[in-house]
């Protein structure tokens, strides 16, 4: 419990820092420029170059939304298996490689999402104090009642994270067709946002394989433990993403 409670503490030093940088609306200039369509007025013969659609305020609140939640639940993430990790390595030592491959993964999305957070100035979670202890806490407590049901908070937590950012890639996807209609062109940021969010996506639905290969679905009472976790994850998305 002592290095639970330390975990926590240092998350919720984190957290207060990321608190107490200057925020505000994820910034229309830092992912599109606001222009005005191609002018029909253009003497020369080659064809006008393309201009960006600002984003609506409506587009900026989701992608401010979206970048918030993202950063929380990284942290969320790493917090699971860095409490996880002693427990279970402890008693069986060759999954230690795994659990520290799934680590390094989500501490780099972590790095990520804070730099895109930082980038874009965007507020973090009021929440982060409170979503650091109740990580820290899941990931425990799941190693404790052993190998099966560490797996299965991982299978649990990754199947509504990779529906999550499914679900951003989707409404990104549409944002983008909707421009390309009206004759706009894309920013590379936008474009690489979502080959971020694709790839993220992909190695979180890495990290469920690894969990079912590992007899997540050995857990007892598996249909119990992963719609708690599940329904917890989708009760902290969507506080995340408003509050």
């Amino acid at each position: 419990m002592s290095s639970t409670r330390c975990l926590a503490k240092q998350a919720t030093g984190l957290s207060r820092r990321l608190l107490q940088a200057p925020s505000r609306p994820l910034s229309t200039s830092a992912v599109l420029r606001a222009t005005t369509p191609p002018s029909s007025e253009n003497p020369s013969t080659e064809s006008p170059k393309k201009k960006l659609k600002p984003l609506t305020q409506e587009q900026r609140d989701f992608l401010s939304s979206a970048l918030r939640v993202n950063q929380a639940g990284e942290l969320a993430a790493t917090l699971i298996y860095s409490s996880q990790t002693p427990v279970i390595t402890r008693k069986h030592p060759h999954l230690r490689p795994l659990m520290a491959h799934m680590y390094d993964q989500e501490a780099a999305h972590l790095t990520t999402f804070n730099d895109l957070i930082h980038k874009h100035r965007v507020r973090p979670t009021a929440l982060y104090p409170l979503w650091s202890v109740l990580a820290s806490g899941l990931g425990w407590s799941t190693a404790v009642m052993g190998r099966e049901a560490a797996m299965a908070c991982t299978e649990a937590v990754e199947t509504e994270i990779g529906s999550h950012y499914n679900e951003q890639i989707r409404s990104i996807l549409e944002m983008i067709a909707q421009w390309e209609a009206q004759g706009y062109d894309v920013s590379g940021e936008v474009k690489q946002l979502v080959d971020t969010l694709r790839r993220i996506r992909d190695e979180e639905l890495e990290h469920l394989d690894h969990a079912v290969e590992n007899d997540a679905k050995k857990a007892e009472p598996h249909w119990l433990l992963t719609n708690v976790i599940r329904a917890g994850c989708r009760g902290a998305i969507w506080v995340s993403e408003r509050v």
